[in-house]
Protein backbone atom coordinates (compact mmCIF):
# COMPACT_ATOMS: atom_id res chain seq x y z
CA UNK A 1 0.00 0.00 0.00
CA UNK A 2 1.33 3.42 -0.93
CA UNK A 3 1.70 5.79 1.99
CA UNK A 4 1.04 9.52 1.93
CA UNK A 5 4.78 10.18 2.17
CA UNK A 6 5.49 7.97 -0.86
CA UNK A 7 2.75 9.73 -2.86
CA UNK A 8 4.14 13.15 -1.95
CA UNK A 9 7.67 12.07 -2.87
CA UNK A 10 6.43 10.64 -6.18
CA UNK A 11 4.43 13.78 -6.95
CA UNK A 12 7.38 15.97 -5.93
CA UNK A 13 9.69 14.02 -8.25
CA UNK A 14 7.22 14.40 -11.14
CA UNK A 15 6.88 18.12 -10.43
CA UNK A 16 10.66 18.54 -10.43
CA UNK A 17 10.90 16.78 -13.78
CA UNK A 18 8.13 18.94 -15.24
CA UNK A 19 9.89 22.09 -14.02
CA UNK A 20 13.17 20.90 -15.58
CA UNK A 21 11.45 20.24 -18.90
CA UNK A 22 9.77 23.64 -18.73
CA UNK A 23 13.11 25.33 -18.15
CA UNK A 24 14.67 23.48 -21.08
CA UNK A 25 11.80 24.57 -23.31
CA UNK A 26 11.90 28.17 -22.12
CA UNK A 27 15.67 28.35 -22.59
CA UNK A 28 15.31 27.11 -26.14
CA UNK A 29 16.29 23.60 -27.00
CA UNK A 30 18.84 24.56 -29.58
CA UNK A 31 18.21 25.09 -33.22
CA UNK A 32 18.69 21.74 -34.84
CA UNK A 33 19.97 22.18 -38.36
CA UNK A 34 17.38 21.58 -41.02
CA UNK A 35 18.03 18.19 -42.49
CA UNK A 36 16.16 18.79 -45.71
CA UNK A 37 13.78 16.19 -44.36
CA UNK A 38 10.73 16.74 -46.50
CA UNK A 39 8.62 13.69 -45.80
CA UNK A 40 10.27 10.68 -44.26
CA UNK A 41 9.29 7.18 -43.31
CA UNK A 42 8.24 6.77 -39.72
CA UNK A 43 9.51 3.53 -38.19
CA UNK A 44 7.47 1.43 -35.79
CA UNK A 45 7.40 2.98 -32.32
CA UNK A 46 10.55 2.03 -30.42
CA UNK A 47 10.46 0.31 -27.04
CA UNK A 48 13.08 -0.37 -24.41
CA UNK A 49 14.97 1.13 -21.52
CA UNK A 50 16.13 4.73 -21.46
CA UNK A 51 19.59 3.59 -22.57
CA UNK A 52 18.19 1.47 -25.42
CA UNK A 53 16.01 4.33 -26.65
CA UNK A 54 18.94 6.77 -26.42
CA UNK A 55 21.09 4.40 -28.48
CA UNK A 56 18.38 4.20 -31.17
CA UNK A 57 18.22 8.01 -31.13
CA UNK A 58 22.04 8.19 -31.40
CA UNK A 59 22.47 9.99 -28.09
CA UNK A 60 24.77 9.52 -25.10
CA UNK A 61 22.25 10.10 -22.29
CA UNK A 62 23.19 12.41 -19.41
CA UNK A 63 21.04 10.85 -16.67
CA UNK A 64 19.28 13.48 -14.53
CA UNK A 65 16.60 11.48 -12.72
CA UNK A 66 16.86 7.80 -11.81
CA UNK A 67 13.78 6.95 -9.77
CA UNK A 68 11.57 3.89 -9.73
CA UNK A 69 8.67 5.67 -11.47
CA UNK A 70 10.65 7.83 -13.96
CA UNK A 71 14.10 7.94 -15.51
CA UNK A 72 15.11 11.11 -17.33
CA UNK A 73 18.19 12.13 -19.30
CA UNK A 74 19.35 15.13 -21.28
CA UNK A 75 20.49 14.29 -24.79
CA UNK A 76 22.32 16.15 -27.51
CA UNK A 77 22.64 15.03 -31.11
CA UNK A 78 23.49 16.77 -34.36
CA UNK A 79 19.78 17.67 -34.52
CA UNK A 80 19.83 19.54 -31.19
CA UNK A 81 19.11 19.04 -27.49
CA UNK A 82 16.16 17.25 -25.95
CA UNK A 83 14.98 15.48 -22.81
CA UNK A 84 14.26 11.76 -22.94
CA UNK A 85 12.17 10.19 -20.16
CA UNK A 86 10.91 6.68 -19.52
CA UNK A 87 8.11 5.72 -17.14
CA UNK A 88 7.29 2.67 -15.04
CA UNK A 89 3.56 2.89 -15.88
CA UNK A 90 1.31 4.18 -18.65
CA UNK A 91 -0.61 6.18 -16.05
CA UNK A 92 2.57 7.83 -14.77
CA UNK A 93 3.48 8.81 -18.32
CA UNK A 94 0.04 10.30 -19.04
CA UNK A 95 0.04 12.27 -15.78
CA UNK A 96 3.52 13.62 -16.59
CA UNK A 97 2.45 14.66 -20.10
CA UNK A 98 -0.73 16.29 -18.79
CA UNK A 99 1.31 18.34 -16.29
CA UNK A 100 4.02 19.17 -18.85
CA UNK A 101 1.43 20.42 -21.35
CA UNK A 102 1.07 23.55 -19.19
CA UNK A 103 4.56 24.55 -20.38
CA UNK A 104 3.82 24.09 -24.08
CA UNK A 105 6.23 22.46 -26.45
CA UNK A 106 6.55 19.44 -28.68
CA UNK A 107 6.54 15.90 -27.36
CA UNK A 108 7.39 12.67 -29.13
CA UNK A 109 5.39 9.99 -27.34
CA UNK A 110 5.88 6.23 -27.36
CA UNK A 111 4.83 3.45 -25.02
CA UNK A 112 6.09 4.53 -21.58
CA UNK A 113 8.56 7.08 -22.98
CA UNK A 114 8.57 10.68 -24.15
CA UNK A 115 11.11 12.97 -25.80
CA UNK A 116 10.73 16.74 -25.39
CA UNK A 117 12.45 19.37 -27.48
CA UNK A 118 12.31 21.86 -30.31
CA UNK A 119 9.83 20.84 -33.05
CA UNK A 120 12.66 20.21 -35.55
CA UNK A 121 14.48 17.98 -33.04
CA UNK A 122 11.28 16.07 -32.27
CA UNK A 123 10.65 15.57 -36.00
CA UNK A 124 14.17 14.20 -36.49
CA UNK A 125 13.75 11.87 -33.49
CA UNK A 126 10.48 10.58 -34.88
CA UNK A 127 12.42 9.37 -37.91
CA UNK A 128 14.51 7.17 -35.57
CA UNK A 129 12.11 6.26 -32.75
CA UNK A 130 8.67 6.37 -34.35
CA UNK A 131 5.96 7.50 -31.97
CA UNK A 132 3.35 10.23 -32.07
CA UNK A 133 4.01 13.95 -31.92
CA UNK A 134 1.92 15.94 -29.44
CA UNK A 135 2.06 19.70 -29.12
CA UNK A 136 0.74 22.04 -26.48
CA UNK A 137 0.56 25.80 -26.26
CA UNK A 138 2.17 27.49 -23.25
CA UNK A 139 -0.29 27.96 -20.38
CA UNK A 140 -2.58 25.19 -21.68
CA UNK A 141 -5.76 25.33 -19.63
CA UNK A 142 -5.76 21.60 -18.94
CA UNK A 143 -9.55 21.61 -18.98
CA UNK A 144 -10.14 20.44 -22.53
CA UNK A 145 -7.96 17.61 -23.74
CA UNK A 146 -4.23 17.24 -23.79
CA UNK A 147 -2.85 19.33 -26.60
CA UNK A 148 -2.99 18.31 -30.20
CA UNK A 149 -1.63 15.48 -32.20
CA UNK A 150 0.69 16.18 -35.07
CA UNK A 151 0.00 12.86 -36.72
CA UNK A 152 -0.96 13.56 -40.30
CA UNK A 153 0.09 17.22 -39.98
CA UNK A 154 3.09 19.24 -41.14
CA UNK A 155 4.59 16.41 -43.13
CA UNK A 156 4.12 13.87 -40.33
CA UNK A 157 1.87 11.32 -41.91
CA UNK A 158 0.62 8.35 -39.97
CA UNK A 159 1.42 4.90 -41.30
Amino acid sequence: MVTQLERRREKGCRAAVVVCVGLVLLAGCGGGAADGDGEREVPPTATGTLEQLAAKARCEPNLQTDAEEIRQANCRTADGRYVLATFATDRGQREWIDEANDYGGSYLVGRRWVAVGDPKVVAALRGRLGGTVETASPHHSGSSGSGGSEEGHSGHHGS
